[in-house]
């Protein structure tokens, strides 16, 4: 928020502001995709065949329901029906919710959530990989 003259508020900026889209391969949604950071605004001007989504804290809401649904209302603001892959970093309740509630307007909007089915195995810890061919 920023002060303008006589120390009236203006309003609170979005944390992408309005402007032209930017197209990228890969896009990492910042802050474990919570919706602080990331609104509507960032998937109408972030435009990405593919966003990794980080955030397996339940308790603090990762990824957040706000980001995933913003995701859905910023692509269908697309001149094209691009594909678009959802690569989750781990397995939530949240994601597995919107995933089911959501899947009709995910097809119309060609949008694919990629689960994982590889392991990759280091010293002491396993966890869930998969390759991306750009």
């Amino acid at each position: 928020i920023s002060k303008g003259p006589g120390n009236t508020k203006m309003a609170k900026s979005t944390a992408v502001p309005p402007g032209p889209p930017v197209y990228l391969d890969l896009v990492y949604i910042p802050n474990h995709s919570n919706s602080k950071n990331v609104d509507v605004e960032f998937f109408k001007r972030v435009r990405s065949s593919y966003y990794v989504v980080s955030g397996n804290d339940s308790a603090a809401e990762e990824p957040s329901r706000a980001v995933l649904d913003s995701l859905l209302e910023g692509k269908a603001q697309w001149e094209s029906n691009m594909q678009v892959t959802l690569i989750p970093t781990h397995d939530s309740e949240v994601m597995r919710e919107w995933y089911q509630e959501t899947h009709e307007k995910q097809q119309d909007l060609n949008i694919m959530v990629l689960a994982s089915s590889s392991t990759v195995v280091m010293q002491d810890e396993s966890f869930p990989a998969c390759k991306i061919e750009l």
